[in-house]
């Protein structure tokens, strides 16, 4: 496991402009982490025990595995994400507990389309897509 890199600046820029019109505010994505599961049902595990954590507040929840999503938005690929703001005392001493953070639960078949290649096809569809 690696923990994920904080998202670079020009593409919070980036993302701000196309995504939210010049407001940065509304990243939510800065800091992200992937939590990679082998069925449905630990992703309902992991989401459950997100939702019991008291030092934790869910912000929104966005699920691109319901049937109802349509997959070309994200030219097929999908997830849940899950938006959390963490307020334990720890976060709160750092001066971090009003950052929203972002978890990507994910089933192991998309994230082995992750790949750099995945990825870069996915870049390109975004900029295309001009997202």
């Amino acid at each position: 496991a690696r923990w994920a890199a904080i998202k670079g600046a020009q593409r919070a820029l980036e993302k701000a402009v196309r995504c939210y019109n010049d407001d940065a505010d509304r990243l939510c994505d800065i800091v992200r982490q992937a939590l990679v599961f082998d069925s449905f049902e630990g992703i309902e595990k992991c989401l459950a025990a997100i939702e019991a954590d008291p030092d934790t507040a869910i912000v929104r929840i966005k699920n691109r595995y319901t049937p109802s999503y349509d997959a070309a938005e994200s030219a097929g690929y999908r997830d849940l994400l899950v938006n959390v703001r963490v307020n334990s005392l720890e976060a709160v001493a750092l001066g971090v507990s009003g950052h929203v953070c972002e978890l990507q639960l994910i089933l192991l078949p998309f994230h082995r389309l992750r790949s750099c290649q995945g990825h870069d096809r996915y870049v390109a569809f975004r900029n295309v897509m001009a997202r």
